[in-house]
């Protein structure tokens, strides 16, 4: 089943999150490689792409896990999580409908 990840930055958050990036980004890509990732992203703190200094609020994560628990446990695993970079975690089941 797909599982939506919604994590919530602490406040002044970029550091940390540029501190353990790669390893984060190499989790994703490993789900990615499984066929699991549906998408992954960040939410920038103002309405650009690039939001340089003003970093991030949060970040989105799809993918397919075999249960809430699993889900559960790969999203407490994650380097950003362990660097103190997200102040909240909230994991759901995902239907997708569309594409």
């Amino acid at each position: 089943m797909l599982y939506a990840i919604i994590a919530t930055d602490v406040a002044n958050s970029l550091e940390k999150r540029l501190s353990v990036r790669p390893a984060h980004v190499e989790r994703l890509k490993a789900l990615q490689a499984e066929g699991r990732l549906v998408l992954a992203g960040p939410h920038p703190a103002v309405d650009s792409n690039d939001p340089g200094d003003a970093g991030f609020t949060g970040s989105l994560i799809i993918a397919e896990f075999a249960s809430l628990a699993d889900a559960q446990a790969w999203a407490k695993a994650d380097p950003y999580v362990a660097a103190g970079a997200y102040a909240d975690v909230v994991i759901k089941p995902f239907k997708q409908v569309l594409p």
